[in-house]
């Protein structure tokens, strides 16, 4: 076991940390589409959002390994968490299953835009009626010539606002389970798909996200990623990546806020001495770094079994539920540290806020919690002892 990165992956992550700390500044706030692809762009030029799309495909070639710890540096130097989201939720969720199943044509087509940070994907595959319940989408596909025909809505859309391309999950055989989904790219703009408007959010406000309608949307047959009827599985593979390398950023964004809280717990004095000093805000200090580190260890854990090429989603699962529930409490910790200033604008509310969707998005805790206790073996009826 090697827990150090070579160094050039070091290197890539200090570049990565300035970059934010001088360009991703804010408070996520866009005023105009404008002005999120000018940052996006910039990311681009960083190859951000292509980190783990293949050299030939235009992007940076990199495994599970390196880019979690880009995507820790980019949440560690910038405090806008929700466009770091939008980075990694782009990469993992749309153009790591055009890599995984694309054809030739359709690699060539979407890639190397996509990794240069030219164009935007969004994955929709979330409806008002299934969240959890993934495999009971109601959004159809019929086939239809050398097209198929789409309708449905799909909800909590990330990057959907800003979108050049959608990863598009739809029912091909309704009731079949597993094998009665398939995935569709679908050009923005295409008639019969249209964005609603942006939602207004609790956390992750820099991560634009909107609903996706769908209405006799007219797909070629040359647009299905993968086969037909191979949507779960497609869908599938995306969540270990997603539920690995995307949760860095919140390792970096942990981080963050765990260096200005042992700043602060430095500086700010009361009774004559800084607080700091006092043993019940020591431990809780310490606490906060016990969680960060053990968390990261799950991950990174999780992100070398992904570059490997291992098929176990255990690890993935256990990475968000170490990373979601360590980053909501971290939060929580550096409010309670700060007093009166911790429920005003900064730092800690802030990492609050973007940490509470983390238990809900890329599968709620519970469905985690739910499929690795099915990996051990639990949750179906016992056989009946033998007298």
């Amino acid at each position: 076991m090697n827990f150090d990165f070579d160094p050039e992956t070091e290197e890539m992550r200090a570049m990565v940390v300035a970059f934010a700390r001088r360009d991703l500044g804010g408070d996520g706030t866009y005023r105009t589409r404008e002005e999120f692809r000018r940052r996006w762009q910039l990311a681009g030029k960083q190859g951000l959002v292509g980190t783990t799309v293949p050299a030939a495909d235009g992007g940076s070639g990199l495994d599970a390994v390196a880019a979690a710890g880009l995507m820790e540096a980019l949440g560690h130097g910038s405090p806008d968490t929700g466009f770091a989201f939008s980075v990694a939720a782009h990469l993992f969720a749309a153009c790591m299953p055009i890599v995984e199943f694309g054809t030739g044509e359709q690699r060539q087509r979407w890639l190397p835009a996509l990794a240069s940070g030219e164009r935007i994907a969004a994955h929709a595959i979330t409806e008002p009626e299934a969240g959890s319940d993934a495999l009971n989408l109601r959004t159809r596909a019929v086939r239809d010539g050398d097209a198929y025909v789409l309708d449905g809505d799909k909800c909590f859309t990330t990057n959907a606002p800003v979108a050049d391309v959608f990863v598009v999950q739809a029912a091909t055989a309704p009731g079949a389970g597993f094998f009665g989904l398939t995935t569709f790219l679908i050009e923005a703009g295409t008639p019969g798909l249209t964005v609603g408007p942006r939602y207004d959010k609790l956390g992750l406000r820099g991560s634009p996200t909107a609903d996706v309608h769908l209405e006799g949307c007219r797909v070629p047959a040359a647009n299905v990623l993968g086969a037909e009827g191979a949507g779960a599985g497609i869908f599938s593979s995306s969540m270990k990546w997603e539920r690995t390398c995307l949760f860095a950023v919140y390792l970096g964004a942990m981080r963050r806020v765990l260096e200005s809280t042992v700043t602060h717990v430095q500086e700010r004095e009361q009774f004559g001495s800084p607080i700091g000093g006092f043993q019940a805000v020591g431990h809780r200090v310490v606490d906060m770094t016990l969680r960060l580190e053990s968390a990261r260890l799950v991950l990174y854990k999780a992100a070398s079994g992904l570059a490997a090429g291992s098929d176990d989603e255990v690890a993935p699962a256990l990475a968000k539920l170490a990373v979601s529930e360590a980053a909501v409490q971290l939060g929580l910790d550096a409010v309670q540290l700060r007093g009166a200033l911790g429920i005003l604008g900064g730092e800690a509310e802030t990492l609050l806020r973007d940490a509470l969707p983390s238990r809900i998005f890329s599968g709620t805790n519970e469905i985690q919690r739910n499929n690795v206790a099915r990996a051990l073996g639990l949750g179906g009826r016992r056989a009946p002892r033998r007298r």
